[in-house]
């Protein structure tokens, strides 16, 4: 017998073989040790699930943080109302106070001096109300219906009830306080003369009832050119005005409009002054009967003036030079243009205005024609 085989047979009864692993349990066992080898699929799969995980992270304590300050900004202005209104409660008291303290004062004085008694002040402490003749005082809360109504504001800073009320019979057309406003490109309360009236005088008369007539003529006149002026530029073909050149041209008109309000707001004051006024008449009657050149020197005077100007060295040693005075003996040919912005500002526009009024009535004579 062969001791090799026996050996061999005594060592295989001695260890006995394991059983083998079913089909399931061997799955599960490879699905449970970590692979020695992952294919690219797999490694993407899981950097794309890493990096979602991260984002979501992020994005979660990005919104925690803007809750947080949201929550912060939201308590810093309900603290900051609170201090505003202890402050204006705390203010209303030490004037209420104060006025209590001074009409007491004032009771004691007339008191003791004899006089009558003050006159009951009106529910917001603002004295007896005084109205126009054809007014009615309105209970707040109604006034504040009444006013919204007209489109307005209900109330404004500062406005106590009296100014309200004659706010509101002033916008409303009923009372006596009432201001008719033109629908013209500058709203105006002068009553505009029609065109066939507008023909003004050389002369600018002394009485006040021909200063205002003359002041209607002239915001007519005016209004009358910005209106032709806005319809010629709204007639204009859509590639013109969405140019550059078109839209430079819209901006000349509007700006003019504007810097026009001061003007118009003299003429309905009558607080012109003469200096101004009389340059300005010359200017609108050489434009009516298109002498615009003409219009054009009035213009000039109006803005430069007339008043020697200094020009080089005006006193030299202890000799004064010769027509020195002159410089100095009258402001009436001074330079308007440079009184203040706003009169430059809306002379500027007088002379825009003759440059379109000569495009659009033009001269019979070419040489009216202004450079």
């Amino acid at each position: 017998m062969d001791f090799a085989k026996l050996l061999a047979s005594q060592i295989a009864a001695s260890n006995p073989q394991p059983a083998a692993p079913t089909a399931a349990a061997a799955s599960t066992e490879a699905a449970a040790a970590p692979k020695k080898y992952l294919k690219r699929s797999e490694i993407e799969a899981q950097r794309q699930a890493a990096y979602l995980a991260e984002q979501q992270a992020a994005e979660a304590a990005r919104l925690d943080k803007l809750r947080q300050k949201r929550k912060f900004e939201e308590e810093e202005i309900e603290r900051e109302a609170e201090r505003k209104e202890k402050r204006r409660r705390l203010a209303e008291e030490s004037r209420a106070r104060r006025e209590a303290e001074e009409e007491e004062a004032e009771r004691q004085r007339r008191k003791r001096l004899g006089l009558p008694e003050l006159p009951p002040k009106h529910k917001d402490g603002e004295g007896p109300m005084l109205l126009l003749e054809g007014e009615e005082d309105i209970e707040d809360a109604e006034l504040v219906v009444k006013l919204r109504e007209l489109g307005e504001p209900a109330r404004m800073f500062g406005e106590s009830h009296r100014q309200r009320l004659k706010r509101y019979w002033r916008r409303s057309g009923k009372g006596p306080a009432a201001v008719v406003l033109t629908d013209g490109p500058i709203p105006t309360s002068l009553k505009l003369v029609p065109e066939a009236e507008m023909k003004v005088e050389k002369k600018v008369p002394k009485d006040v009832e021909g200063r205002k007539f003359l002041f209607r003529q002239l915001a007519s006149y005016f209004t009358m050119v910005l209106k032709e002026w806005e319809v010629a530029l709204a007639h204009r073909p859509e590639s013109v005005q969405v140019s550059y050149q078109g839209k430079q041209a819209y901006n000349a008109m509007v700006q003019a409009r504007e810097n026009m309000r001061p003007l118009f707001k003299k003429l309905e004051k009558g607080e012109i002054e003469d200096g101004i006024l009389e340059p300005v008449v010359e200017i609108v009657v050489a434009a009516q009967q298109r002498r615009y050149v003409d219009a054009n020197d009035g213009y000039l005077t109006l803005s430069i003036g007339k008043a020697a100007w200094p020009i080089g060295v005006t006193m030299v040693g202890i000799h004064e030079r010769s027509a020195r005075e002159k410089l100095h003996e009258s402001d009436k040919g001074a330079a308007h243009i440079m009184s203040d912005e706003v009169t430059r500002k809306y002379l500027q526009s007088i002379k825009r205005c003759l440059s379109f009024a000569q495009t659009r009535w033009p001269p019979d004579d070419q040489l009216q024609l202004m450079g």
